[in-house]
């Protein structure tokens, strides 16, 4: 069983990102999914995008590293999209950390340090087409990431959707979805 901290995409703390925390405690880890936007949920990248640049990226970086101080630090961090930003920043700079799930979102190493830490596992995951992952260059950012951890795993599924995963959204696909449950359920028995 792993302890995990789930930081959600830009559309907020959204029924899909509940649904996903529920599927890995059905699966018996700890799963704990803070609200960085304080109840504010989003119908668009576009509104949640607003939202973030009125309130700061620092700031909501900020909250996410308040939402885990009580916690103990053997956590793993995961984010989905604008959620990798505190999972990303945590698994880098908390020590103690036990790995990181980053979905659909990247950020170059020296945005907070200078290399991965040594003995945490990282899985990166998006779509090979998806024109923010791939075309904004995360990939890239993923991929030195990847390199950097040593126990890094880059998984590209075929498509273009950025929120592949969220089942409540359009642009779910069940199949990419399913791939990427299993292998996040595979990754956190292996880091448990």
């Amino acid at each position: 069983m792993a302890t995990i901290v789930l930081f959600h995409h830009i559309l907020g703390l959204t029924p899909g990102i509940t649904a996903f925390a529920d599927e890995l405690r059905q699966a018996g880890h700890i799963v704990h999914t803070p609200d960085l936007f304080e109840s504010h949920t989003f119908d668009s990248i576009d509104e949640g995008m607003g939202y973030v640049q009125q309130v700061g990226f620092g700031a909501v970086i900020e909250r996410g590293t308040r939402a885990v101080e009580s916690l103990p630090t053997d956590l793993v961090y995961a984010g989905f999209s604008v959620g990798v930003l505190c999972a990303q920043k945590l698994a880098q700079t908390r020590s103690g950390a036990r790995g990181a799930l980053l979905y659909y979102a990247c950020v170059p190493l020296s945005e907070f340090g200078d290399a991965w830490p040594d003995g945490v596992p990282v899985q990166v995951h998006g779509m090979d087409a998806d024109p923010i992952f791939v075309g904004e260059g995360d990939i890239g950012f993923a991929r030195e990431v990847v390199e950097s951890a040593g126990q890094g795993e880059l998984f590209l599924y075929p498509g273009d959707q950025h929120y592949f995963a969220d089942r409540t959204l359009p642009s779910y696909d069940p199949d990419a979805a399913a791939l990427l449950l299993s292998r996040t359920l595979a990754f956190l028995r292996s880091v448990a």
